[in-house]
């Protein structure tokens, strides 16, 4: 099916007198007739479900629709895309292994990385997203376990150059795994250019309308871990914690990934989505695909009235002709990039917070890629604890402003922003 339909049918068939809505199974266990219909669950012998804290239908029919839309094998709802991102990581990486990561990275996922992850005893080497082959080839140790990367990145709108890290990963017997929130399937299908592994954080485009926080992981299928066993233990020797079942053997390339993660990892950390978050997420996928064209055709617009405007002292948008990176994106996503635009007011940070005070339509919050126009001047909020030095030395220059264009008449958007702009510049700022 064409990626339109899977929006609206994939994952969940009703079958005849069921309901055609994804049902809610709001239920924290199930029944069995005997315990040794349990014990088959237990021991990964039968599919079902037994707790939610691991497993649940309603999360099992979105975790289905995202992989056809991905194009993949399995794929597992996760309660946000920071815990996404940790489990596909950590399913794989464990004390004194080391990772390589685009450092154009969300920074939620990179103090993850940089932070959280190191304390766990899990190195990480940060490269730019610039970097040539040959230079991601030195990043590599004898323990790097995976590479990591944004299809788009939030919010510096860097596009990743997922052929060229792919191939540097193989050659090392490691897969690439790609965040691909701000493009969403619709847009881009990394596993297509040679991605492994995909996450998502379902509470932007996904879900679209603010309304749950949530993730998702997807396996390809096509990376092939008993080929590189020794890499990967987790996966290719037996687990005591189930009875010594070895994942890649039982379940194969296309489902040991994600099987292990599952039965491991989500048993033991709980970050499970929950059903209603899972149902919601649902009716924003089945609009996901006319959204996201409506999203790109606003920032297009946007993006150019920002780039011809007097007052503006620089954009980033990867549709932008003379953009650094349009030619990626004309490769990677010649439908569309994203609803996503970062740019600078002329007169730095004191500029910047004066034209956020007089936004009207574009409502201020730290969320991004919903149906609401959304503004955030990072300096003055999400990044307010560093100076101006260390704002530029993080990517996040002190008149940096990031705005996620959303389902309104682009024109109304515009006219916000350039009233904003003229009140700005008329207090001299």
């Amino acid at each position: 099916m064409k990626k339109d339909t899977i929006c609206v049918q994939g994952g969940y068939k009703p079958q005849n007198g069921e309901p055609r809505q994804v049902p809610i199974i709001q239920s924290t266990t199930f029944k069995y007739d005997t315990s040794e219909d349990m014990g088959k669950l237990f021991d990964l012998e039968a599919s079902g479900y037994f707790y939610s804290r691991l497993q649940n239908p309603t999360n099992d029919y979105e975790a289905a629709k995202i992989c056809e839309l991905e194009g993949g094998t399995a794929a597992m709802l996760t309660g946000s895309g920071q815990a996404a991102n940790f489990y596909s990581v950590f399913n794989i990486a464990n004390c004194g292994d080391h990772v390589i990561s685009c450092s154009a990275i969300y920074g939620g996922t990179f103090n993850l990385f940089h932070v959280t992850m190191r304390k766990m005893g899990i190195d990480f080497t940060f490269v730019s997203p610039d970097v040539t082959e040959e230079e991601l080839e030195r990043a590599f140790k004898p323990n790097t376990k995976a590479v990591f990367g944004e299809t788009i990145a939030n919010p510096a709108l860097t596009v990743l150059d997922i052929e060229m890290f792919a191939r540097v990963a193989h050659r090392h017997g490691v897969p690439l795994i790609v965040d691909n929130t701000f493009a969403t399937p619709v847009n881009c299908r990394p596993f297509e250019w040679g991605a492994d592994i995909v996450t998502h954080s379902t509470t932007k485009y996904m879900d679209g309308h603010a309304s749950a926080v949530g993730g998702c992981i997807v396996d390809s299928g096509n990376f092939d871990w008993l080929a590189h066993k020794d890499k990967f233990p987790g996966l290719c020797t037996p687990d005591d914690s189930y009875h010594g079942i070895t994942y890649a053997e039982k379940f194969g390339k296309g489902g040991a990934f994600i099987t292990k993660a599952t039965a491991q990892l989500m048993r033991d950390f709980g970050s499970v989505q929950s059903p209603q978050s899972a149902y919601l997420l649902n009716i924003g996928l089945e609009s996901l695909h006319v959204r996201m064209q409506k999203h790109c055709e606003n920032a297009q617009r946007v993006a150019e009235f920002l780039a011809a405007n007097e007052h503006v002292a620089w954009v980033r948008f990867p549709g932008l002709k003379g953009d650094k990176y349009n030619a990626l994106a004309e490769k990677y996503l010649p439908n569309g990039s994203c609803g996503v635009i970062s740019f600078g007011v002329k007169g730095g940070r004191r500029a910047a917070e004066n034209f956020m005070r007089n936004l009207t339509v574009a409502n201020i919050e730290t969320h991004v890629a919903d149906s609401h126009t959304c503004c955030l001047h990072p300096a003055s909020s999400t990044h307010r604890q560093m100076n101006d030095e260390e704002l530029v030395a993080a990517g996040v220059s002190p008149d940096l402003i990031r705005l996620s264009c959303g389902l309104e008449a682009a024109e109304d958007i515009i006219e916000d922003i350039a009233q904003a702009l003229d009140k700005t510049c008329e207090k001299g700022n």
